[in-house]
């Protein structure tokens, strides 16, 4: 493998090769551009060049290079009188697997790479990956050194994970297994860089998986809900319902973000894992407009829990609701005495969603009550809810269609044969008509 890349940091032009079964990047000082791409094609043919020949010098050819001791020719020996028999020299693949190993262990660049990249990551990302790298990767892996971690190694290490019992299932579903993969790969390709070796999930897919349905309930449902819950928890569902906040929001939501003056309930925060946090991404800050059934749900919880505490929605000592508790305590008892089928409670934020494009409002506004940074997500995951509830998909067309062709045929009629006695010239100018099928 030999290529010219770029850098995506400083857009310069990188000799992408692998030299001694060790994978070098040397990156230029020449722009990506036409020009500077022909020099380095043309730098890179010498290099193919020479290490087919066996004259490839690495500090000859990258002089600055902190690869370049590496692979320093050594001072040959002094040659052996004759009839001595020739010692077996090392092979290159001896020496990269010397190199490799000579790299830290993988609990070790662990360590570093959580260290510099934790500033980057919530509080509650960093205890979701702690919690994969304590549970699965460091035991498996801990003391390997990560040049030496093969695709073989990575891949018994998946199947073992396909056997280990999940938490809703027999086994650990495939999502789950990406998500345990996912830091690896972060950090091999981290390692890989820095001490010049091909990370062995490079060409490494994620298990593939199965696409789901949201399951929203029809308002009929939603009625029934709202009739049916206890009193104290009624005025939680409506707003679930009908703002199509997430479940972090909800919790996370505080009397200083209801705005009951300009009817706006202000999404800035989310509580997650037991703490407040920034929200899921920047397009999730935004302002939900309250309906009438909101704004006085709204009140009457004002009303219930104003003064006992700055969270909205809350226990009876004031913290924020436990969504364990919630879903064992109240959910899914509330589903299983009505017969409805059971579904996670998010489904309340998809159920608002596909009751506003329902009701005709336009994608763009539904977009930003959702935090949706554009439609597209929109018409993806909803996309067989948004025809009116009024008609079914595909009528409109067929009113236009039977509209204009009502009184005339999509293919005209030949004309009749000309009669007798009239002339092929007067039979072509009388029009005819032909009627409509019913």
């Amino acid at each position: 493998m030999a290529k010219v890349t770029t850098r995506k940091e400083t857009g310069r032009l990188v000799i992408d090769f692998i030299y001694r079964g060790v994978r070098c990047r040397e990156q230029t000082a020449l722009p990506d551009t036409a020009a500077n791409r022909k020099r380095a094609e043309s730098m890179l043919a010498k290099l193919k060049s020479a290490m087919a020949a066996g004259t490839f010098d690495y500090r000859g050819f990258f002089p600055g290079s902190p690869l370049a001791g590496r692979f320093d020719t050594p001072q040959p020996a002094p040659a052996a009188p004759p009839g001595t028999p020739a010692l077996p020299t090392a092979a290159p693949a001896a020496a990269a697997s010397a190199a490799a190993s000579a790299t830290p262990s993988f609990k070790d660049f662990t360590a570093t790479w959580l260290s510099e990249h934790q500033i980057e990551w919530r509080r509650s990302h960093l205890k979701v990956l702690k919690c994969t790298l304590d549970g699965h990767l460091l035991p498996h892996f801990g003391d390997k050194p990560v040049g030496t971690i093969t695709k073989a190694d990575i891949l018994a290490f998946r199947t073992k994970l396909a056997d280990l019992p999940g938490r809703a299932a027999a086994k650990l579903s495939n999502k789950r297994i990406n998500g345990i993969l996912a830091p690896m790969r972060q950090i091999l390709a981290e390692a890989a860089d820095r001490y010049g070796f091909v990370s062995p999930t490079l060409n490494l897919k994620p298990l593939r998986l199965r696409k789901t349905d949201v399951e929203p309930f029809t308002l009929e449902q939603v009625q029934q809900m709202l009739a049916t819950v206890r009193a104290d928890w009624r005025n939680y569902f409506t707003v679930r319902f009908f703002t199509g906040m997430r479940t972090g929001e909800a919790h996370g939501l505080k009397w200083k973000y209801v705005d009951f003056d300009k009817r706006l309930i202000l999404i800035r925060e989310t509580f997650v894992l037991g703490e407040d946090e920034y929200t899921k991404t920047d397009s999730s800050q935004r302002d939900i407009q309250m309906s009438q059934v909101v704004f006085e749900a709204l009140q009457a919880q004002h009303a219930a829990t104003g003064k006992l505490s700055d969270y909205v929605f809350c226990n009876k000592e004031g913290k924020p609701l436990d969504n364990d508790n919630f879903g064992s305590r109240v959910w899914y008892p509330l589903l299983r005495h009505l017969g409805l089928k059971k579904r996670r409670a998010y489904q309340m934020r998809h159920t608002a969603a596909t009751l506003w494009l329902a009701s005709g409002e336009a994608p763009e506004w539904i977009a930003r009550q959702l935090g949706h940074s554009s439609t597209e997500m929109l018409f993806r995951v909803y996309s067989r809810y948004v025809p009116n509830l009024t008609r079914q998909d595909g009528s409109a067309i067929d009113r236009l269609l039977a509209t204009r062709f009502a009184t005339t045929n999509a293919v005209p009629a030949p004309a009749p044969a000309p009669a007798s006695g009239r002339s092929a010239s007067a039979t072509a100018s009388a029009p005819t008509t032909t009627e409509a099928q019913p």
